[in-house]
Parts: structure tokens; sequence; C-alpha cells
């Protein structure tokens, strides 16, 4: 279970609008961890932490139009989520209980 993303070179799909939530922020400061690395890993299909029924859902998703999420542990152990969503008119950085 969780086998490793085969992220692409390029994007794999338009991210609209890219917004985040005030915690989600904090957290990716306090973790000194970068928004740009997170979110070209997410726009290249590297999923993070996720399962495999979870990636597999991801990958019919891109060519499918529905929503694709991500999850990243970060170096201070917590997570953070970004969700594209499905018509593509935003990607959303939040904490797993902001969902």
């Amino acid at each position: 279970m969780n086998t490793p993303s085969t992220p692409h070179v390029g994007p794999r799909f338009k991210l609209g609008r890219v917004l985040a939530t005030p915690g989600a922020l904090e957290v990716i400061a306090d973790a000194h961890a970068s928004i740009v690395d997170l979110l070209i890993r997410h726009l290249r299909g590297d999923w993070g932490d996720l399962s495999d029924s979870d990636r597999q859902q991801n990958e019919l998703a891109v060519t499918a139009g529905q929503r694709i999420t991500s999850s990243y542990r970060l170096p201070s152990g917590r997570t953070v989520w970004i969700i594209t969503e499905a018509d593509r008119y935003a990607t959303t950085f939040l904490l797993p209980g902001e969902y």
C-alpha cells in the first residue's frame, strides 16, 4: 500500500485560483516548507501520502475532470492537504481538520 507516485515533468491539470486557509499557511510556515514546492508536486501528480486506492482515484480524476486531492506530511510532522476542485476553478491548501 501507499506506493510512490510517478510524477510527470510538466503540469497534468489546471489549478485555477490558488487559495489557502490561514491554518494551512501557518503550519507550512512553521515547518519551513515551500508552498510552491508542494504545489508543484501536486500539479505533477506526486500525490504525497495517499493510499493506493486514493492514488488511482486521482489518476482517473485528472482525465475525468473530478476532484484531485494530495496529502503531504511536513517536516514538523503536521499534514497539509491540497484539493483541486472538479471544475478546476480553484486549488486550496488546507488542514485535514478544516475539510
